[in-house]
């Protein structure tokens, strides 16, 4: 177990890409002990990655590239606008709602970041909006994409801890919407400190709403569905995002007509890219993962919380502080290979409802996606505002907050997670 930990924490702390910590950490493992052969390495990184669930993944990246490219981003973006185009700020409010909308299309929240910024942040530089707070609206705004279903972090969560991918998916929707209504909240304070800059609303208009609407139609097929077949059980979340990808083709090529047959190739290599990174990682972590329970290390550290810590209240805080201090240093996908297979047996020996327990483990690494300096949609926001992550991070706070308190509402009233599941499945 020192052998095992303390080359993972060497490696890591020499710069080594996480793909390399985890594979070589437990390939030297291993080789050393010299008790199991070495054929291992290739039998559980085959074994981690021989997964039907898994298949999801490349297809929604790639619904989520066909979103921004095929118009489908610029539909949702109309519909919010007409929305919620009247409340002082109102951009605030647009990105808001719109990666809510589009949440529920590409589960992945770099890619909403991409779609959103390319969109209203030349806008907002435009109508002379604080630049730095407008890229952490649009980033917070896409870290709501892996809580709201469907979500690339639940698929990869539901396939190592054996758990339902569509339970998954319904369980962060209450908490999704909660995280989102609470920023609004929070960009309508922060633009009533300078009103004359952010008075840029616009009268609500029926007549606007509905003729957007219409236009947005075709865009709202998409996460009905998604989030609908997987909900009613016609789909599983795999066929979901097939479909998903097919609709949005369809979308772009007929219906909104800014798609192009010759854009696809570029955007599969894209997607396959995207996809094998996160892929490679899942192999590498099944070595890592295999290791630590054949040590028996889940074990010894729920006895260490029971003799420490005791109760589940408890467990909960001190897991909310580890993991948003590891999203801080650590890509979601990797932290979770790696500290799931740990955490999970420990909370289940506690009484913690395990779907409440992943959904929880969920929203953290996802406010992950936006906590300096890791942070992967502060990076994609700041590229297109073309301002510096520190710049930015000096305002991130502010739409953290209601993240933060959602995620404790969600940790502690279970039923927040759980009322959704329980009703409709």
């Amino acid at each position: 177990m020192i052998l095992t930990f303390g080359s993972f924490l060497a490696l890591l702390a020499a710069g080594a890409p996480m793909v390399f910590v985890l594979g070589v950490a437990g390939a030297l493992t291993l080789a050393i002990t010299g008790q199991t052969p070495l054929v291992v390495v290739a039998q559980r990184l085959y074994n981690g990655l021989d997964s039907f669930p898994l298949l999801a993944i490349p297809f929604f990246v790639l619904a989520g590239l066909i979103m921004e490219q095929g118009g489908i981003a610029r539909a949702m973006v109309g519909l919010a606008t007409a929305l919620v185009g009247w409340v002082r700020g109102s951009l605030f409010m647009v990105a808001t709602v719109t990666a809510t909308g589009l949440s529920a299309i590409s589960g992945s929240g770099s890619a909403d970041t991409a779609a959103i910024s390319s969109i209203l942040l030349p806008e907002m530089r435009k109508r002379g909006y604080d630049i730095d707070y407008a890229a952490a609206v649009v980033a917070s705004a896409g870290s709501l994409g892996p809580i709201i279903p469907p979500s690339i972090i639940m698929v990869v969560l539901a396939m190592i801890s054996d758990l339902s991918v569509g339970a998954m998916f319904l369980g962060g929707i209450i908490p999704g919407l909660i995280g989102a209504a609470g920023m609004m909240v929070g960009h309508w304070l922060y633009a009533r400190r300078e009103p004359e800059r952010y008075a840029d609303a616009e009268p609500f208009s029926a007549p606007r709403l509905w003729t957007a609407f219409v236009a947005a139609l075709p865009a709202l097929s998409m996460p009905i569905i998604v989030a609908g077949g997987i909900i009613l059980g016609i789909v599983t979340p795999t066929e979901a995002a097939v479909l998903a990808v097919a609709v949005g083709i369809l979308v772009g090529l007929f219906a909104y007509k800014e798609l192009k047959l010759s854009q696809l190739p570029a955007m599969m290599l894209r997607a396959a890219g995207i996809s094998s990174a996160v892929m490679i990682i899942i192999g590498t972590a099944s070595i890592f993962s295999w290791l630590v329970a054949v040590q028996d290390v889940p074990r010894l550290i729920s006895l260490w919380f029971e003799a420490h810590i005791g109760s589940a209240w408890t467990f909960l805080l001190a897991v909310n502080v580890l993991l948003l201090i590891v999203g801080m240093f650590m890509e979601s996908i990797s932290a979770l290979l790696i500290l799931m297979p740990v955490l999970m047996p420990v909370a289940i020996a506690m009484g913690i409802d395990p779907l409440h327990f992943g959904v929880v483990v969920a929203i953290n690494l996802s406010i992950g996606l936006i906590t300096p300096p890791y942070g992967i949609c502060l990076f994609v926001a700041s590229t297109v505002a073309k301002r510096s992550v520190m710049q930015i991070s000096r305002v991130i706070w502010i739409p953290l907050i209601p993240l933060i308190l959602m995620l404790l509402l969600s940790t502690y009233v279970p039923a927040v997670v759980l009322w959704l599941p329980r009703t409709l499945l």
